[in-house]
């Protein structure tokens, strides 16, 4: 029998929430909510842009992962603003009506991704490493300032300031992924990958550990990749505070790579 939370997982019937759902259901009570039902466990079907269709699925729930958004990188503005924005402000009311505890927000590396139009990290995503050393150049920090991509990432980032207010001003415990490239076979399909893939083991263990948290952990942003040797976005706060290790290393699949 499953011990633990009582989890909700939004946007459970999509890539990454088969991955969270496998690797939670044998330590937590999980339950799912998509607007399509999910095959072999408890689930609602709702459109996370009703709040009142959403609500009772998060009644006498402990923690939240909220994955629930249209989850193209090039998404136009009129979609983001008529499907993820409300989509993520309803998660947070939603849980903050149910006296929810915690709320993990899947946020992306779409808020930041602008810092790769800087160097070096314009070199790195070429696949051009000249000069440069692994771990040895300035990380994009979780605490630098928002520079979005486009439409999603302006939604992501709009996410997380949401999640901000609702943590100071509602007493949720609010923590922030920003996940990194997570693709169905956790392998690199161009240079970019080297650097910003997050497999699936290693998703599924950030978030297991965002789940145990202590709950004096009231707000953070996590940058959610694996062990990529070049990989340049910061994750030691993740390490510090929950425990993060990722294990997998994109360079395993260097040798022969044709992109």
């Amino acid at each position: 029998m499953a011990v633990g939370k009582r989890v909700l997982i939004t946007g459970v019937s999509g890539q990454i929430g088969g991955v969270v759902h496998e690797a939670l259901v044998g330590e937590h009570d999980v339950s799912g909510i998509d607007i399509r039902k999910a095959d072999g466990f408890e689930s609602t079907v709702a459109d996370m842009t009703d709040l009142e269709a959403i609500q009772s699925a998060f009644e006498g729930i402990d923690t939240v992962i909220d994955l629930a958004n249209s989850p193209q990188g090039n998404l136009p503005w009129h979609a983001t603003y008529r499907n993820n924005i409300p989509a993520i402000y309803n998660a947070l009311e939603a849980a903050k009506r149910a006296r929810v505890k915690r709320v993990i927000f899947a946020s992306s590396n779409r808020a930041s991704e602008n810092y790769e139009l800087d160097q070096p990290y314009s070199n790195i995503c070429a696949g051009d490493y000249t000069g440069l050393e692994p771990g040895k150049f300035p990380m994009v920090t979780p605490d630098m300032p928002v520079r979005p991509s486009g439409p999603y990432g302006i939604a992501k980032a709009m996410g997380e300031a949401a999640g901000r207010y609702f943590s100071d001003r509602h007493g949720l415990s609010v923590i922030c992924l920003r996940f990194g490239t997570v693709r169905p076979d956790s392998k690199p399909a161009n240079v970019r990958h080297f650097a910003t893939i997050f497999s699936h083991r290693d998703l599924a263990h950030l978030v297991e550990r965002c789940v145990v948290a202590p709950d004096s952990l009231r707000f953070a942003t996590f940058f959610g990749v694996s062990n990529n040797t070049w990989r340049f976005w910061d994750i030691s706060n993740a390490k510090e505070l929950v425990g993060f290790d990722p294990q997998d290393n994109m360079e395993t699949y260097r040798a022969g790579f044709q992109g």
